[in-house]
């Protein structure tokens, strides 16, 4: 049989991490939404189009446009002004599911909702020059 010598010294592990995903910081000179419970930043206040939404647990705002947001599959739904595509929405941080983003509205009245994103208020805080 042969005969095995020593194995070589194995190489220096190297650590790949991660890297955070918690990437997008807004301007610190913008009044901003962050997440209540990990607080990355999520949307501009000149990003928000109406405070008149309801969530699934709540009042809700709808934005333009948000930051450090998960997308998950769209389903159709049936919401109080009728039938739409909308896909939940996650903070990338720390994975609580925040509201929705509207994919489709099959009313002609709610296109204006398309590609915009609901956020529950009990899943943001007001942060940066709200005084």
């Amino acid at each position: 049989a042969p005969r095995v010598g020593p194995l070589p010294p194995a190489p220096a592990m190297v650590r790949i991490s991660k890297p955070k995903t918690f990437q997008a910081y807004l301007d610190d000179c913008h009044r901003r939404y962050s997440c209540a419970h990990c607080r990355a930043h999520l949307a501009n206040h000149d990003d928000l189009i109406s405070k008149s939404f309801q969530g699934s647990q709540g009042r809700a705002y709808l934005f333009n446009s948000v930051v450090n947001v998960g997308c998950g599959p769209a389903e159709e739904r049936v919401l109080l002004t009728g039938l739409h595509a909308v896909a939940d929405i996650h903070c990338e941080n720390c994975k609580t599911t925040l509201g929705w983003k509207y994919e489709q509205a099959f009313e002609s009245s709610q296109k204006y909702k398309e590609g915009k994103y609901i956020i529950e208020l009990n899943h943001m805080i007001k942060d940066n020059g709200w005084d």
